[in-house]
């Protein structure tokens, strides 16, 4: 995908306007507007770093956080301790975070995953959790993107509890609070 210039400078103004929608179909939430109406289950297939099929029917049965970010994306490196730290801490109660890079080249996502250390809890880490390669296609399927980062809420029978435009770090207790509510 390509940086999304003009994209982020529709979020820019949607948080500079101060618009949040919430209560919608599928309670989309955070910074700004869907872009479009949320399926009710998507059928998607992602490529993992390894360019293996990664289906999100394959995680029925777990709580699941698709969270679209880029390594070019400064909220979206900000928000990785977090997303990290959640991991830690719902992944034995059947959650698991998926993180879809939005970059064009494997190339540039391969050696920032392995290499890239970050804070959580007091350690220097990487990313805890899996990676997978996304698209336009792909992330039509979720409703479009309209900013960087978005994630996607997916209850345990695969369909679409929220969306979140933007970064999780200042609903982050939201953010927790529904993560726990499907668990």
């Amino acid at each position: 995908m390509k940086r999304l210039s003009s994209i982020s400078i529709l979020l820019i103004l949607c948080v500079v306007a101060g618009i949040t929608i919430s209560g919608c179909k599928n309670g989309t939430s955070g910074n700004s507007a869907t872009p479009g109406a949320l399926p009710d289950e998507p059928n998607v297939t992602f490529k993992d770093l390894s360019g293996n099929d990664v289906t999100l029917a394959s995680l029925k049965g777990k709580v699941v956080l698709v969270n679209f970010w880029g390594t070019w994306c400064h909220p979206c490196l900000e928000e990785i301790p977090l997303l990290m730290g959640m991991q830690q801490k719902y992944g034995s109660k059947g959650f698991t975070l998926l993180g879809v890079a939005t970059n064009d080249e494997l190339k540039d996502v391969i050696p920032f995953v392995r290499n890239t250390q970050f804070s959580v809890g007091g350690q220097q880490m990487t990313m805890s959790y899996p990676i997978v390669m996304g698209t336009d296609e792909i992330s039509s399927k979720f409703g479009g993107l309209i900013g960087m980062p978005t994630s996607i809420l997916i209850t345990r029978d695969g369909k679409i509890a929220k969306k979140y435009i933007g970064s999780l770090m200042p609903t982050e207790n939201q953010v927790a609070k529904d993560v726990e509510a499907q668990l």
